[in-house]
C-alpha cells in the first residue's frame, strides 16, 4: 500500500455547539509546510477532551477522503461541511485508501515518521453536532466509515504530498473492516474477541474492551458516546 497525504490538518479547541463545548473537530484546516510529529501527535494540535481523545493511541487521526462522496450522495444535510478536508476533525486525509484496506497494527512510514494503527475511531455525539445532524455518529458506527488513529512509533516530520507507506503487517487478517464488524455487529464471537484482548499493535484501549466483554458476556453501553446522555 502507498498512497499520498493530500492534506495534513491540525487546529486547537473551539466552542461547539449550543453547550459551547471544547472541540477541535471543526477547527483544523491545512498546513502547507512540514509539521513536527511527536508520541502525542502533531505540534500545533490539540484536542478539547483528554479523558476521551487525543494521547500515545490516538495520537494522529486518519479520515478516508473517499468517504466524503459517499456521505454527500446520502445524506443532503452533510455536504455544506463536506467541501474540503478537514469536515470529520481529521489531521490526516488520503485518497484511495479505507478500512477494508488497512490492518490493526499497520505499521507506515510518512516523512521521517514512523507510524502503527492502533484503533478505529469510535464516533461520538459531536460528530453529530458538527454537522447538525444528530444520527451522524449512530451512521458512522453502522457504515464503518469511521477512520483511524495512529500511535507514534518514531518521532519526526511530515507534510503534505509525503507518501504513506505500509513497510509492516503483523496482523493481516485483522483488517480495520473486521475489526468494526466485531466491535459493532458481531458483539460477542468470543473467538474473535479473544484475539483481539491481546492482538499486538492494537490500542490498549480496544484490548480492554474485548476483554471486558469476555468476562462481562454482554456489550458495553454506546448510549453516551452516541447520544450525549
Amino acid at each position: 500500500m502507498s498512497v499520498r497525504l493530500s492534506h495534513l490538518l491540525v487546529g486547537t479547541p473551539q466552542p461547539l455547539g449550543d453547550k459551547a463545548v471544547p472541540s477541535s473537530i471543526a477547527s483544523r484546516r491545512p498546513v502547507n509546510a512540514p509539521v513536527r510529529v511527536t508520541m502525542l501527535g502533531l505540534d500545533g494540535d490539540a484536542v478539547g477532551d483528554t479523558k476521551v481523545h487525543g494521547g500515545p493511541d490516538k495520537a494522529i487521526h486518519l479520515y478516508p477522503y473517499d468517504h466524503y462522496a459517499v456521505w454527500a450522495g446520502e445524506q443532503q444535510a452533510m455536504t455544506a461541511h463536506l467541501s474540503q478536508p478537514g469536515a470529520f476533525g481529521e489531521n490526516l486525509s488520503v485518497a484511495g485508501v479505507t478500512e477494508a484496506d488497512v490492518c490493526l497494527g499497520d505499521v507506515v512510514a510518512l516523512g521521517t515518521a514512523r507510524l502503527q494503527i492502533a484503533q478505529a475511531r469510535q464516533p461520538c455525539w459531536k460528530l453529530g453536532v458538527r454537522f447538525g445532524l444528530p444520527t451522524l455518529p449512530r451512521l458512522v458506527q453502522k457504515t464503518g466509515r469511521t477512520g483511524w488513529y495512529y500511535r507514534v512509533l518514531e518521532e519526526g516530520e511530515i507534510q503534505a504530498g509525503d507518501e504513506l507507506r505500509l513497510i509492516d503487517r503483523p496482523n493481516p487478517t485483522w483488517t480495520l473492516a473486521r475489526a468494526l464488524r466485531t466491535l459493532y455487529v458481531d458483539t460477542l464471537n468470543r473467538d474473535a474477541l479473544t484475539e483481539l484482548s491481546t492482538l499486538p499493535g492494537a490500542s490498549a484501549g480496544l484490548q480492554r474492551l474485548a476483554a471486558n466483554r469476555l468476562a462481562n458476556a454482554a456489550v458495553e453501553d454506546w448510549e453516551r458516546r452516541l447520544g450525549g446522555g
